[in-house]
């Protein structure tokens, strides 16, 4: 894990998952789109690659989800990390100078209770939260902020002209680290998995079953469109339970029997919510 993958540019708040997760040893490896993530890690470009996957209050990244089925990848952990968001401009900017606010689409509308009451300001979507602060910087602009971390703000040389400005308090994004080979603990922890049911009656209450007759807790089910024709879909589950557990050996091989597409995307550590 010397190296590891990120969307966006320094400053990111997947980053600073990174950070958290393995500490400052790891070479930061800044990527364009979530696609190039996926891409370092399954060419060995990366040893691992970190990737926001859900929001407290916006919910699924729904680009990763699809992504971490496409790829042939594993889950090697995760981490829940709040999120604070700040109004960062160029010393000197005042509030009543903006006439333009950029930042990623999800952070926007993590603020948009904040951002709604600017009514003399032009909302502009951009590709990442740190990257809108290095416009900002390096483009020396008098009249535009950005919305990001405060740790941005201080490696670009903005300074934050509003702090936590999320629209709840309590807003966490959950990542997840994905590697080409993974290994499972060998009890507890948390398994995720995709699969497609067969087109029989009770099919999704058959296939949740499989977990109930054994006591197993779902943490989360999510339907996606399967693409394969018009509304089908496949299933996102994480369970609680690593692959190295009996009972959960039992649960696939049951959920096998019904669906007609499973794949395991590993078996992780539960991870642990950090300010």
């Amino acid at each position: 894990m010397k190296k590891v993958a990120f969307q966006g540019e320094p400053g990111a708040f997947s980053e600073d998952a990174m950070i958290r997760f393995f500490g400052a040893k790891p070479v930061a490896v800044p990527c364009k789109t979530f696609r190039d993530v996926f891409e370092s890690v399954s060419a060995g470009a990366s040893g691992c690659g970190v990737i926001p996957v859900e929001n407290s209050q916006t919910g699924s990244i729904h680009q990763n989800v699809d992504l971490l089925l496409e790829f042939d990848l594993r889950v090697a952990g995760e981490i829940v990390l709040r999120i604070h968001h700040c109004l960062l401009a160029a010393k000197g900017v005042r509030r009543r100078d903006l006439r333009k606010i950029v930042s990623h689409p999800q952070a926007l509308e993590q603020c948009s209770h904040f951002l709604g009451t600017l009514s003399h300001v032009e909302i502009v979507p951009m590709y990442d939260t740190a990257g809108s602060a290095r416009f900002v910087a390096e483009n020396r602009l008098k009249d535009t902020a950005a919305v990001a971390s405060l740790r941005a703000g201080n490696d670009y040389g903005l300074h934050a002209l509003e702090k936590n400005i999320e629209n709840h308090e309590l807003n966490f994004t959950r990542f997840l680290f994905i590697s080409r080979k993974t290994v499972a603990p060998p009890a507890g922890g948390k398994t995720s998995v995709v699969f497609s049911t067969k087109d029989i009656p009770g099919a999704l209450f058959k296939s949740l079953s499989v977990f109930a007759l054994r006591d197993i807790n779902l943490f989360k089910i999510e339907s996606r469109p399967l693409r394969k024709g018009p509304f089908k879909y496949w299933f996102y589950l994480d369970f609680e339970g690593s692959m190295r557990e009996e009972r959960c050996q039992k649960a696939i091989g049951h959920l096998q029997e019904i669906t007609t597409f499973m794949k395991i995307l590993g078996s992780y550590p539960r991870g642990k919510s950090v300010e």
